[in-house]
């Protein structure tokens, strides 16, 4: 698998397996739930070169990864022996303040889904925008179908709710989902419709039902789960073996449903009218106000995975009102912090973070700004500060002008589509282009004028072998290195290693063997640095300080140390040349391993460069491997 290194290094990083209570992915971080955060190694793992970074916020141990975090995950669940629904509930040891518990319960309902909501979002607001240019019409075919495609998980929003928060609050999340799916059941929907237009209400034995519409709606849903979960706990261990698996959820939805409609449905609903007045208080008070304010702290919000916690705030709207006007006054601070890191790309010498930022800002461009925050402006300081002003100040100009979504979706530039009425465009349409202009604008313009103010003296240093090259130089003046073959073999480009991780360059610079002995030689003078249990890759530090990373073959972890024999420990002092690892090709060749050998310069960035010795083909253990120049 791609990321198998990178998820063997995270599981052991966090702690084991057995330190993990649960784990979930969003959108750019992996989201532990830890026994013991104390356990997790987190200096090692923010010098990871596969981990952007890593937060502990709302209860969860983060470990933010980037766009290729579904594929990490997918490799940790194997690796680990987790599973599908690893992301399941809580085992009732729920520690930490009760903001925190209410951010992890929150993110855990809506993360499994929250992309495809965003999709749905921005569907309905591209259908929208074709209504307002007159290419469609409501009543055409084409229309009517991908509205559908566009509504439906709006419409269905307390089944699948039902769902998610079952697996959250640790029950049978089919019991769940078919309470949520009583909520908008065809007939309960008539009695809506028929109460609104005069007729008697429904009654529960003898009890009178206040009907509601609950489609689109997200409270009530919750608590119905909630108070399922719990039933189920109470009656599921005192029933008999033979009869529980359908006496169960006969128990909690003869006794559930009913109770949802009678009791939670109506609570929760006056909460969920309570807390969208609430907010439309606060927004009215000032929306020039509450624009800035947004503006500059949302980002603040999703370093700390804090911005879950106004998710069911932007549902609730739209289900309460059918608009949101909170979710228009954060696009401006994402477009805020992809400006900043446009600035940097634009700005920035260093080869190495022109390229982080060229991909960080395509992915800021659509919502995610992770990378972007914890790769490229958050480190430079100047350039996140200059992005969240800039988000203050596109947000103010979307508050003044009451700019509102339609439709829910992940602040980005097809928040565009999702602000436009059926009416077709208004001033508070051309407000929100204004402010995403002005946010993107303002940081872009300061972050490459004022953002870098080192940027002269890397500049100067990027530009000396450059120098070197075109004048006449004593070639003895550069502060090189040389590092030694480990093993005898063909050389490989580090590229076309079938290793993503590797072949990235995440983890450094250097060159791959396909070995033909079964030996690793120590390249360098130095220290074993790290040995892994498994004994396929070896950690070396020089006493010229590169660090060299071995891994012999690839995936030949799954051996769990078969066909390896160490000759050294951690922490043995080596020469170039000493015997570090034997290993027996034939066996691991025929186990259907690929015997390719990464050796890296784990610590590349203190280098201008790692450049290969020779061109050759071939090379022998103890030839000139690699060259570093400082």
């Amino acid at each position: 698998m791609k990321y198998q290194g990178l998820s063997e290094e995270i599981l052991q990083g966090v702690g084991g397996k057995e330190n993990i209570t649960s784990v979930m992915h969003c959108a750019t971080r992996l989201r532990f739930k830890l026994k013991d955060s104390k356990k997790a190694d987190t200096a090692g793992l923010k010098d990871n070169a596969g981990v952007i970074m890593v937060v502990e916020s709302g209860g969860q141990y983060q470990v933010v990864i980037g766009n290729h975090v579904s594929d990490v995950y997918q490799a940790l669940l194997k690796i680990a022996g987790l599973g599908d629904g690893a992301d399941s509930s809580d085992d009732g040891q729920q520690k930490g303040s009760l903001f925190a518990r209410f951010i992890d319960i929150v993110s855990g309902i809506f993360t499994p889904f929250v992309g495809v909501m965003a999709a749905a979002g921005i569907l309905k607001g591209l259908l929208a925008l074709a209504l307002a240019f007159g290419l469609t019409t409501e009543a055409s075919g084409t229309y009517i179908t991908l509205f559908a495609a566009s509504d439906a998980v709006f419409y269905f929003l307390p089944v699948i709710l039902g769902y998610s928060a079952g697996k959250k609050f640790g029950g049978n999340p089919f019991i769940t989902m078919i309470i949520g799916a009583a909520l908008i059941h065809p007939s309960m929907m008539a009695a809506f419709s028929a109460a609104q237009a005069g007729s008697a209400p429904l009654h529960f034995f003898g009890v009178p039902m206040i009907l509601i519409n609950y489609s689109s709606s997200v409270i009530p849903i919750i608590f119905a789960a909630w108070f399922s979960c719990v039933i189920e706990r109470l009656i599921h261990q005192r029933l008999p073996s033979a009869i529980r698996n359908f006496t169960t959820p006969l128990i909690c939805l003869a006794v559930v449903v009913p109770v949802t409609f009678l009791v939670i449905g109506p609570a929760a609903t006056w909460v969920s009218e309570l807390l969208a007045a609430g907010y439309l208080h606060a927004y009215t008070f000032s929306p020039t106000f509450a624009g800035a304010f947004m503006g500059a702290f949302w980002q603040v919000c999703v370093i700390f995975g804090l911005h879950w916690g106004l998710v069911p705030i932007m549902l609730n709207n739209l289900a309460v009102h059918g608009a949101d006007t909170l979710l228009p006054l954060l696009m401006p601070a994402v477009l805020g912090q992809a400006g900043a890191t446009l600035g940097v790309l634009l700005r920035t010498r260093d080869l190495k973070l022109k390229g982080i930022a060229a991909s960080a800002f395509s992915a800021s461009l659509f919502g995610i700004t992770e990378p972007a925050v914890y790769g490229v402006t958050l480190p430079k300081r100047r350039p996140f500060i200059f992005g969240c002003i800039g988000g203050a100040m596109g947000a103010a100009v979307l508050g003044f002008w009451h700019t509102t979504s339609y439709s829910f979706g992940l602040p980005s530039v097809f928040t565009f589509s999702q602000v436009v009425p059926k009416t077709g465009f208004d001033a508070s349409v051309m407000a929100a282009i204004a402010g995403a202009l002005i946010a993107f604008g303002f940081a872009a313009v300061t972050t490459a004028l004022f953002g870098l103010p080192n940027e002269a003296v890397a500049a100067a240093q990027t530009a000396a072998p450059a120098a070197a090259e075109s004048a006449p130089v004593n070639p003895d003046l550069l502060n090189k290195a040389s590092l030694a073959s480990p093993m005898t073999g063909a050389v490989v480009a580090l590229e076309q290693v079938a290793d993503e991780t590797f072949a990235s360059g995440l983890l450094g610079k250097g060159i791959a063997i396909k070995p033909t002995e079964g030996r690793v030689y120590s390249p360098v003078n130095g220290t074993v640095a790290s040995l892994f249990r498994t004994r396929h890759a070896i950690g070396l530090e020089a006493e010229n300080g590169a660090e060299v990373l071995i891994h012999v073959g690839i995936d030949t972890v799954k051996l769990d140390g078969q066909h390896f024999i160490a000759h050294v420990k951690q922490d043995d002092s080596v020469r170039v040349g000493d015997l570090l690892i034997e290993f027996d090709i034939p066996a691991i060749t025929a186990a259907g391993y690929d015997l390719t050998t990464p050796v890296l310069v784990s610590n590349s960035d203190d280098y201008i460069d790692v450049l290969a010795a020779s061109p050759q083909p071939d090379v022998a253990a103890g030839e000139p491997l690699l060259t570093l120049i400082k």
